[in-house]
């Protein structure tokens, strides 16, 4: 299977129903899809063409069974790299802080959005996104640079996420405004494998409150917030559901903590997206993709609060007769 005309998927967005899966009020007969993006190389082999531009990454996304297309503010941020840590990073000190250029409400660009908005088909809507609040703290100071400043500087620290918390307010405000934008996603990776990437105090003090805030902009737009944060988190969890107040989370890896025990744990209170393991939908064949799809969708989503997907994204590297099958079986299951 190379082709989504080899699957069974007939589109049928219906967005109100997405949201309602993201709010725990979903139809557990129609499980929603869900990921925080796909690889242009993914979408590229599936329509047999490049997904050169917003109008054919839309078409990808109807064509695949989404309810909505992801889009991104474009900011003209000086930042590092999150990858190569040995690249160079614009803070290093109060002086390189002063003389940093903050983006400005003004200058943020929603041309994904605009392009989007005259194509969307009846019933699909858009996700409005961008990296995260702690991300960019470490693509302005470096990870090693943060972790000596919170420890050297904090002040510093300090001033840098208040500069970065003016910027999101502004972009997350200016997202929350466009009316075809129908759910925000806060996307932070805060974790790695065994704990969170710096202390639980520091997040609660730097990040945490940022993201409470911008869940705010969101809830007063009349929209669901979804966060999509990679690593363990448990230490975090309760804040991240009861203060910062998000409504749906995404991204799960079975070697952290598998989707289902993240159900069982806390799918009474926010919706579980995605959870299919990259490594296992990479590595299982067609049919054993299939079978462990059944599964997810079947007990996961018998309430409502599940949308299917991967752990985290469908990457560049992911056998595309492995994600069709995903996506084939699960609109299969709707009942």
């Amino acid at each position: 299977m190379k082709t989504l005309e080899e699957t069974c998927i007939k589109p049928s967005p219906d967005f109100d129903q997405f949201c309602n899966t993201l709010l725990r009020k979903g139809d557990p007969n129609r499980v929603p899809f869900f990921e925080l993006f796909v690889n242009p190389e993914i979408m590229d082999e599936i329509l047999g063409k490049k997904t050169t531009d917003r109008l054919s990454t839309l078409e990808f996304y109807y064509k695949a069974g989404y309810d909505y297309i992801p889009a991104w503010p474009i900011v003209n941020w000086i930042f590092g790299s999150l990858v190569d840590t040995t690249s160079d990073y614009p803070i290093k000190d109060w002086a390189s802080f002063e003389r940093y250029n903050w983006p400005t409400a003004d200058s943020i660009g929603y041309q994904e959005f605009e392009q989007v908005i005259p194509y969307l088909p009846d019933g699909m809507k858009m996700i409005g996104q961008t990296g995260g609040v702690f991300e960019a703290a470490q693509q302005l100071l470096g990870f090693t640079g943060l972790c000596y400043m919170l420890v050297d500087d904090p002040e510093l620290v300090a001033a840098v996420f208040s500069k970065i918390e003016e910027v999101y307010i502004a972009m997350y405000s200016g997202m929350a405004s466009i009316e075809q934008v129908g759910v925000l996603n806060l996307s932070d990776d805060l974790g790695y494998k065994t704990q969170t990437l710096i202390g639980v105090d520091d997040l609660r003090k730097y990040v945490l409150p940022v993201h409470k805030k911008l869940a705010k902009i969101i809830h007063d737009a009349g929209k669901p917030c979804v966060l999509h944060s990679c690593g363990y988190l448990e230490e975090i969890m309760e804040d991240i559901i009861t203060d910062v107040g998000i409504d749906a989370k995404h991204s799960y890896e079975d070697l952290i903590v598998p989707v289902e025990e993240m159900k069982r744990r806390y799918g009474d209170r926010i919706a579980i997206l995605g959870g299919f393991d990259l490594d296992r939908l990479c590595r299982s064949t067609p049919q054993q993709v299939r079978e462990y799809t059944h599964k997810l969708v079947i007990e996961l989503g018998a309430d409502g609060g599940y949308a299917l997907g991967s752990g985290n994204s469908i990457a560049a590297y992911v056998p595309v007769e492995n994600y069709l099958a995903m996506l084939d079986e699960g609109w299969s299951l709707r009942r």
